[in-house]
């Protein structure tokens, strides 16, 4: 996770709402090192970190109960790193 995040911005990772219904289960925390784009649609509660989120995934994802959530604040909430599936 380290490396990924010491690349440069324009080699960092962007994730659409779409992998994240494909991929995460429901009530799963998910953390992206990069961004995460609104393209698709999303139907399950996730809990999000990322670098930065777009506005329209955040809304979709807030939209579902989920929690939209930075690196450090998921450290903080969960120093363990226990349940997280690391996407991109």
């Amino acid at each position: 996770m380290a490396s990924e995040l010491e690349k440069s911005t324009r080699q960092r990772r962007e994730v659409n709402i779409y992998k994240l219904e494909s991929y995460a289960r429901e009530g799963e925390t998910v953390i992206v090192p990069g961004k995460i784009l609104g393209n698709g649609a999303l139907s399950k509660k996730l809990v999000v970190a990322a670098l930065a989120v777009s506005a329209s995934a955040e809304d979709k994802i807030r939209s579902n109960n989920g929690e939209v959530l930075s690196i450090e604040e998921l450290m903080k909430k969960n120093p363990q790193a226990s349940k997280v599936r690391i996407m991109g």
